[in-house]
């Protein structure tokens, strides 16, 4: 070996040694419910995306993390304050484009002052508009509210109807608000596709589509009928407390060990817990006037409007 060979291989091995060590894949929790407690829990390889799953596979994942949410929030529920199907159904309208406390906090003074259908029907829009400001898009939702409350003055005696097909011809009324409607206001059951649950059926590998109604028909054929009210509301808590659009809670995940995106997120459960929404966060839910199931599970209701903090 010559002299410049060898100061060429000196030169190489140092480079060597000099680099940095290869980066550890991601790993997820074996338990990672745990880690919402606040508890480090162990740790092993996240499964890779499971890609060429078979159609029994990918039923069987999907039922087992909806039984997985079943038990992380037993007191899911719809996020709406209402008591009865007309206050429901003009509530998931108003919902659109804001959040459900921001129209918990509006709700309470419109229906004080139109508790019926026939009280909205005949309401002046300019004072409607002015309660409905807070919620966003105003104008539209006043016209929206307005319309349904004259469809069902005129068309359905003053009552909510309780069928699909007659839900879905009211004013601002589409499959969306119609199964929000007959799951939580006649315990019939429906897919509620809002954008929460059209993030995670695709981060979950559920399903690859994106239209909302073929979104409905894909998931609904993964699971028997009577579980779609409450898979909703599982998927969607989930989405609102956990699982983030941007900023996921990896490490804080309860069904960590059966996702294909694990990773996308902060995966240490210390700084993960930080990023929990609600209730798993510590702080008030949606509601004003929540179900007594979610207060004894610790739940907090959320502030009127104009309350400070």
């Amino acid at each position: 070996m010559t002299a410049q060979e060898g100061a060429v291989n000196k030169k190489t091995e140092k480079s060597v040694k000099k680099q940095a060590p290869a980066k550890k894949p991601a790993v997820a929790p074996k338990k990672a419910a745990a880690a919402v407690k606040g508890v480090a829990p162990a740790k092993t390889v996240a499964p890779s995306a499971p890609r060429g799953e078979s159609r029994t596979a990918l039923v069987r994942r999907a039922r087992r993390i909806n039984r997985e949410l079943a038990e992380v929030f037993p007191y899911a529920h719809p996020e709406l304050d209402f008591e009865n199907p007309f206050q429901l159904v003009v509530a998931t309208v108003l919902s659109a484009q804001t959040t459900d406390l921001r129209v918990n906090q509006t709700t309470p003074g419109l229906f004080a002052k139109y508790p019926t259908p026939e009280d909205l029907a005949a309401a002046d829009p300019e004072e409607v508009e002015e309660i409905l400001r807070p919620t966003g898009f105003f104008r539209a939702k006043t016209k929206s509210v307005i319309g349904l409350s004259k469809a069902l003055a005129e068309d359905f005696g003053g009552e909510v109807p309780g069928r699909l097909e007659d839900l879905v011809k009211l004013p601002g009324v589409g499959r969306k608000t119609a199964f929000v409607v007959l799951g939580n206001a006649f315990g019939r059951p429906g897919i509620t596709v809002d954008t929460h649950f059209q993030r995670l059926v695709r981060r979950w590998q559920w399903t690859a589509e994106t239209d909302p109604d073929k979104i409905e028909a894909a998931i609904g054929a993964l699971f028997p009928k009577s579980d779609w009210t409450d898979l909703s509301h599982h998927v969607i808590w989930h989405g609102r407390r956990i699982c983030h659009a941007r900023k996921p809670a990896c490490g804080a995940c309860p069904i960590a060990p059966l996702c294909p995106a694990y990773g996308e997120g902060e995966t240490d459960p210390e700084k993960a817990k930080k990023l929990l929404k609600y209730e798993k966060g510590g702080f008030p839910g949606q509601r004003l006037n929540p179900p007594q199931a979610y207060l004894d599970a610790g739940g907090k209701p959320a502030p009127p409007l104009g309350a400070a903090g």
